[in-house]
């Protein structure tokens, strides 16, 4: 949980500055009204052969709005809403769904050049999960299905490298699970 709390502070530290760079307003992106964040995006999908129109933003607009309640609504100051903000959230920002509003034109510039979003997502994806095991105290490896963990850390390790390479070399030489999964033969 040690390293995982130090990536999401650095992935959330990187993506609101990314954002924060091309924003043109002067509300912060996250407590304004249209931001990609909390603005409709209306995707069709269909289900059992009907086409359907779905917000895709829902989940992040709750998100959004919850944490600027609990930080005080009018009150809220765009540093305390980004600190009340879950992995989950800031993962949802790299969905394909979001790819047109929030990737393309901020957050590809949190990572080097040519970073895939749906490689980002799905290493994003697999540290969320695992975080979500940890700290439900659920097993990591179980019958049913395993989580590699040393290989979600490795993957979290490499985003790391790109979006703050100072957190990446200060995890690499002082974390415990860093040095125990770099003993393993």
């Amino acid at each position: 949980m040690h390293d995982i709390a130090h990536f999401e502070v650095a992935l959330r530290n990187a993506y609101d500055a990314a954002i924060s760079a091309r924003w043109r307003s002067r509300t912060h992106w996250l407590l304004d009204a249209e931001s990609p964040a909390v603005v409709p995006i209306w995707r069709t999908k269909t289900v059992k052969g009907m086409k359907r129109g779905a917000d895709v933003n829902t989940l992040t607009r709750k998100s959004v709005d919850s944490a600027i309640a609990r930080c005080g609504s009018a009150k809220a100051t765009s540093g305390k809403v980004i600190a009340e903000m879950t992995l989950g959230f800031w993962r949802q920002l790299t969905t394909n769904a979001m790819e047109k509003t929030v990737w393309v034109p901020y957050l590809h510039r949190a990572f080097p050049p040519g970073t895939q979003r749906s490689e980002v997502d799905r290493a994003i994806e697999r540290v969320n999960a695992l975080r979500n095991r940890i700290a439900h105290h659920e097993p990591i490896s179980t019958q049913s299905g395993s989580v590699d963990a040393e290989q979600v850390h490795r993957e979290m390790l490499a985003l790391l490298r790109g979006i703050a390479p100072q957190v990446h070399e200060h995890l690499t030489a002082t974390s415990t699970v860093a040095i125990v999964f770099a003993r393993r033969p």
